[in-house]
This record gives C-alpha cells, sequence and structure tokens, in this order.
C-alpha cells in the first residue's frame, strides 16, 4: 500500500512539476469517510482523548506512504531470514 501510495504522489508531483505528499487523513477520506469519522469518534470518548485526539491528527498530516512504509520496512526487516549464508567453493563439493 506504502508503495501505491508513494507512485501515486510522484505522479501528482510530475503533473504539478513540483513535490506533492498527499496527507493519510485525506487519502483515507477519499477511501472511506465513515471509518474515519468512526476513528475520531473512538478516540473522542477515550479517557485520554485530548491527547490522543493530537496523536491521531499528527500522524493523519503525514503522508500515507511514509505512515505505512516505515512500520512494512520494520516488519520485512525484522522478518527476514537471519541464518548466515554459507558460500562454498566449487574445490569443497
Amino acid at each position: 500500500m506504502a508503495l501505491i501510495l508513494l507512485i501515486i504522489d510522484g505522479t501528482r508531483s510530475l503533473a504539478a512539476s513540483g513535490l506533492v505528499a498527499t496527507p493519510l487523513g485525506e487519502t483515507w477520506a477519499m477511501l472511506h469517510t465513515d471509518s474515519l469519522v468512526g476513528l475520531r469518534e473512538f478516540v473522542a470518548t477515550r479517557f485520554f482523548g485530548p491527547l490522543l485526539d493530537s496523536a491521531v491528527a499528527g500522524i493523519l498530516s503525514l503522508p500515507g506512504w511514509l505512515v505505512l512504509g516505515v512500520p512494512g520496512g520494520l516488519l520485512a526487516w525484522l522478518g527476514r531470514s537471519r541464518r548466515s549464508r554459507l558460500f562454498v567453493k566449487q574445490d569443497q563439493l
């Protein structure tokens, strides 16, 4: 998803002849406004609502490819194969 959002922002940047970074909140509102409203209502009803609301607003103001790409890259790095590569010379076979 992060790669798709990066390609969309890259295409928009080429068309605008400048850097375009679409915030995650705007992308989410275009895709499904009801779930975004539901998230904001859910956060508002929590005990630390004002604190959570500012944190959610900060995250939603970041580019979507960044918000999804950083955790995705971290998960890919953590899930990589950890075994060491053993290189064998042909005469050792």
